[in-house]
């Protein structure tokens, strides 16, 4: 069975960040896995990330098709403008990330992506910021297995958003949280004095026509606003806001991959979705709404 010889440089230069997820203690690099000194071991995926999941067992990620349809219609371009405005807030707000010098007393910027899925957005941000590292973290296999591949500066491992993250106090410049669950606790834990948080979900019209078109598409929860402020006001003081609104023309193949992306894949059965995509006019497909809102959150 193939082994990994090596930590890969990306991972082993976020290792000041990380913490094992067994005891809390410094990781140090060891071959083909991380190691702690209380000896707790943590093996190197063939693929080129670490597993720091604790052993309560994590909730469950992306599945396997769903991780294969989120790649491919990331990779199209569709969501470039929503990665711009992240970057533009980024810049805006965590002014370490923009430095035309790297900070000389610390460890380079921090980014880290929480529910990274294939890495889509945390690639972007480190193509943007040529002086920041980066950091991905999710549950589901197949979109570490992208996400590891996604950038050169982009370490990657698996941990669990609803536990203790692995990582240590202090850690990160920017935290994104881009359509993934959260943890304000732990969020703010490991963000820096000065840090910021972004927080990225939909609005009510957010791909409204899909929702109208496939049966058994889960509609945006219309309480999702005030139970997001309720759960981060506590941690977080929110320093800016903006809606981004933009209509998508897509393909049956491109439609068919955003809508089993969502959360919506779970409730939905194929045979449904690829008979409603199959009505779809190929010459003039109706325009699909991405309706979002993105803000920024600074620790107390």
């Amino acid at each position: 069975m193939w082994v990994p010889t090596a930590v890969p440089s990306a991972l082993a230069g976020l290792l000041d960040a990380l913490r094992c997820p067994a005891c809390g203690g410094a990781l140090q690099a060891s071959q083909n896995m991380l190691r702690c000194s209380h000896g707790h071991t943590f093996d190197l995926a063939r693929a080129g990330y670490v597993s720091l999941l604790s052993g309560s067992g994590a909730t469950s990620g992306d599945d396997d098709e769903m991780a294969r349809a989120r790649q491919r219609f990331l990779a199209t371009g569709a969501y470039a403008p929503l990665l711009e405005a992240i970057g533009d807030l980024a810049e805006s707000h965590v002014p370490d990330l923009a430095a035309d010098a790297p900070r000389s007393s610390s460890p380079a910027p921090t980014i880290l992506d929480a529910g990274c899925g294939p890495g889509y957005y945390l690639a972007g941000l480190l193509d943007r910021f040529p002086a920041a590292r980066g950091l991905g973290f999710d549950t589901s296999v197949r979109s570490l297995r992208f996400a590891a591949r996604s950038h050169d500066r982009a370490a990657v491992c698996s941990a669990d958003v609803f536990a203790p993250l692995p990582l240590a106090d202090g850690c990160a410049d920017l935290l994104l949280d881009a359509f993934a669950p959260r943890n304000p606790t732990e969020f703010a834990r490991v963000l820096r004095p000065g840090g910021s948080l972004i927080v990225v979900r939909p609005l009510e019209g957010h791909l409204a026509q899909l929702r109208d078109l496939v049966p058994g598409t889960v509609a945006v929860d219309p309480h999702k606003e005030e139970r997001l402020h309720a759960a981060l006001d506590p941690h977080f003081a929110e320093t800016a806001r903006r809606e981004l609104h933009v209509d998508l023309s897509l393909s049956a193949e491109t439609a068919r991959d955003l809508a089993w992306m969502t959360p919506s894949a779970r409730h939905l059965e194929v045979a449904d979705l690829d008979a409603a995509l199959a009505r779809l006019d190929p010459a003039s497909p109706p325009p699909v709404s991405v309706s979002v809102l993105i803000s920024v959150h600074r620790p107390r």
